[in-house]
């Protein structure tokens, strides 16, 4: 059956403007860092592309080694693309990264010019697409000259192939440096992608949410859940059917310790008291000083999304409120 979007996708969507450039963003993006893999339901990947822009969600973010497998996320979103979403292209942020390993050999991970120039063209071939709308390097290369691999972003948009640059898990002082590269190349360096959550505040402590507000720049940020430890999913223990049971690469059982129980609990009773969940509140904190653009979620079903969409709430804290949280998610 032929989609059609919602014609009402518009009609209470809001987006938030990347710095001081033209480019708007939602405040929720879809992300395809995994459920868009070769294991994974090609049904399930359609209706959760179908049930983001039917509500405004229209930056979808990948890389080139999204899936799993690497490449697979790309692979399916162009399918989807070609099948079903080709009539709304212009009304969509598609964005891709290089910069981890991608292929075997010295020309397939990090920085070098060939990499991102070569990884760029394969992201397109599995998109099916003649350019992206955002082209990031995915992490900083400390053994290629920061000129180069800005250079190889730089050609990448004067080709055509990318109309945007962005720059992710940089700090502060790299992502300055990388700035003034981009801006005497005249390139149009508009985002920074990092991750950012109450329990991590690693962008507050190594510049970069100075440096985004001092160079006007956007900034999304990933895992604002703290792989659902900042929901209600470990306030009484660890789930047998959760991430941390399951040894996640991403969170395990060593790192639910029940002094990070214990701040979850308190966490969850200050939410109550502004009668938000902890999972609410947890994504209104990241919006709360209006630095964040977009916050990237992550699902593995449609219902996850509108869900993620509905938490959203109240992004107003007073003083007192804000400094409790740092109480709890700051003390050693």
């Amino acid at each position: 059956m032929k989609y059609e979007a919602n014609q009402q996708r518009y009609a209470t969507a809001a987006f938030n403007r990347c710095g001081e450039s033209g480019l708007m963003l939602p405040p929720v993006s879809l992300g395809f860092w995994h459920n868009f893999g070769r294991r994974d339901d090609f049904e399930n990947m359609r209706q959760m592309c179908f049930t983001a822009f039917d509500n405004g969600i229209t930056h979808f973010d990948l890389a080139n080694n999204y899936g799993p497998e690497p490449g697979d996320a790309e692979l399916h979103l162009g399918k989807i693309l070609k099948e079903d979403l080709h009539a709304y292209r212009d009304e969509l942020i598609i964005s891709t990264k290089a910069g981890y390993g991608m292929w075997s050999g010295p020309y397939g991970d990090w920085g070098s010019r060939k990499y991102l120039l070569s990884s760029l063209d394969q992201s397109l071939t599995r998109l099916g697409l003649p350019y992206v709308d955002i082209f990031y390097h995915h992490r900083p290369d400390p053994n290629t000259p920061l000129e180069e691999t800005m250079g190889a972003l730089d050609q990448a948009v004067k080709s055509g192939k990318a109309l945007y640059a962005g720059l992710s898990n940089y700090d502060g002082e790299h992502m300055k440096q990388a700035c003034a590269i981009l801006k005497d190349l005249n390139c149009p360096f508009v985002i920074n992608q990092n991750r950012y959550s109450m329990f991590d505040r690693t962008i507050e402590h190594n510049g970069l949410k100075k440096a985004v507000q001092e160079t006007k720049k956007g900034l999304i940020v990933f895992s604002p859940l703290e792989q659902g430890l900042l929901t209600d999913r470990y306030l009484n223990g660890i789930p047998n059917d959760s991430r941390a049971a399951k040894e996640s690469p991403f969170l395990n059982r060593n790192q639910i310790t029940p002094e990070k129980i214990q701040k979850i609990q308190k966490l969850n009773e200050l939410a109550g008291q502004r009668g938000q969940t902890l999972a609410q509140m947890a994504l209104s904190w990241i919006m709360h000083d209006g630095v964040v653009t977009s916050v990237l979620v992550g699902a593995s079903r449609p219902q996850q999304i509108l869900d993620n969409i509905r938490m959203f709430g109240n992004t107003t804290f007073t003083d007192e409120e804000l400094s409790a949280i740092d109480s709890i998610t700051l003390e050693q």
